[in-house]
C-alpha cells in the first residue's frame, strides 16, 4: 500500500475504527494491538498502523510502555483540540458512563444576547436562537457545564430530547447538517458559586473554560458555546507542527 495513504481518508477511517474498538472491546490497563496486528486486522500498511497508534497515544487514549507494548489509558477524559468528538464518545472511550442533564432549553431573540455573541453568530437582532444549558456527567460525576446558543434557522426542528443527547449526532443525522469545525479559545478560570454548585465542587475551584464558535462546511456559524471543564477530570491534547515564527502573533496575552 502506498505510504501516502497515511495522510488519506484511509488513515482517518482507521482512527475511527480503533476508537470504536477502544470504547467497546477494551478496559483500562488492557494491552492493545501491536502495529503488525493493526495492519493485518484492518488490511492497512504498517506505516498507516504506526501513524494511527501514535495519534491515539498523543490524544491520551493509549500509552507506550517501553519493552512491554501499547496499553489502554482511560483514567481521564480526553479533549482533542484538533477534532470534534462528542462527549458521549469521549466518556465511553475513557471507560465511563455518560449522561446529560438539560437545565434549560428554549428560544429567544438574538437581540437578547450580548453584541459580541450576535456578531460571532453573524445574525441580526430579530433572528431566533436556541438557548440551552447542560451538565454532562461521567459515571454520575458532573464534569462539564455548558451554555450554548444555536442559530434556529439551521435546525428549526431541534427538540428537547435531541438536546439531552449528542447534538453532533442530531445535527448530522437528523437535521442533515454538515459540520465544518469550530474555533476554540481555552483559558484557566475560577468557578463562581453557582457554577461550582452545578459541578458539585467549591467556589473558586480551578476549571478550564472553552469558548467555541462552530461552523457549517460553508463557514456559516451554527453555534456559540461557553463550556467549563472540571480541570482534574480532563486533559487537553494537541499535536503541534514544525517551529514557526510568532510574528504576526497568533495568541493574545490577557492584562488582568
Amino acid at each position: 500500500m502506498d505510504t501516502s495513504l497515511v495522510r488519506s481518508p484511509v488513515y482517518q477511517q482507521l482512527n475511527q475504527r480503533l476508537r470504536v474498538a477502544l470504547a467497546t472491546e477494551y478496559r483500562s490497563g488492557d494491552q492493545f494491538l501491536t502495529e503488525r496486528e493493526v495492519a493485518e486486522k484492518f488490511q492497512v500498511s504498517r506505516a498507516t498502523a504506526n501513524k494511527s497508534l501514535a495519534s491515539l497515544v498523543s490524544e491520551g487514549f493509549l500509552e507506550f510502555r517501553k519493552g512491554l507494548g501499547t496499553f489502554v489509558r482511560r483514567d481521564v477524559i480526553d479533549y482533542d483540540v484538533r477534532s470534534l468528538v462528542s462527549f458521549t464518545e469521549k466518556a465511553r472511550a475513557a471507560g465511563k458512563k455518560p449522561a446529560t442533564e438539560l437545565l434549560t432549553f428554549g428560544k429567544l431573540a438574538a437581540a437578547e444576547v450580548e453584541d459580541s455573541i450576535r456578531a460571532a453568530l453573524q445574525v441580526e437582532p430579530k433572528a431566533v436562537l436556541w438557548e440551552m444549558d447542560r451538565i454532562r456527567f461521567a459515571d454520575q460525576i458532573p464534569v462539564i457545564l455548558e451554555h450554548r446558543y444555536v442559530v434556529h434557522q439551521h435546525c428549526p426542528k431541534l427538540t428537547k430530547t435531541q438536546s439531552e443527547g449528542s447534538l453532533y449526532r442530531a445535527w448530522t443525522e437528523t437535521h442533515a447538517l454538515k459540520i465544518g469545525g469550530a474555533n476554540d479559545v481555552i483559558r484557566a478560570v475560577l468557578l463562581s458559586a453557582s457554577e461550582a454548585k452545578h459541578l458539585r465542587t467549591t467556589p473558586k475551584s480551578p476549571a478550564l473554560e472553552v469558548v467555541s464558535i462552530g461552523y457549517l462546511e460553508d463557514e456559516t456559524p451554527l453555534w456559540w458555546e461557553r463550556t467549563l471543564y472540571r480541570s482534574h477530570q480532563y486533559e487537553f491534547h494537541s499535536r503541534l507542527g514544525p517551529i514557526q515564527s510568532a510574528t504576526p502573533a497568533r495568541g493574545q496575552f490577557r492584562d488582568d
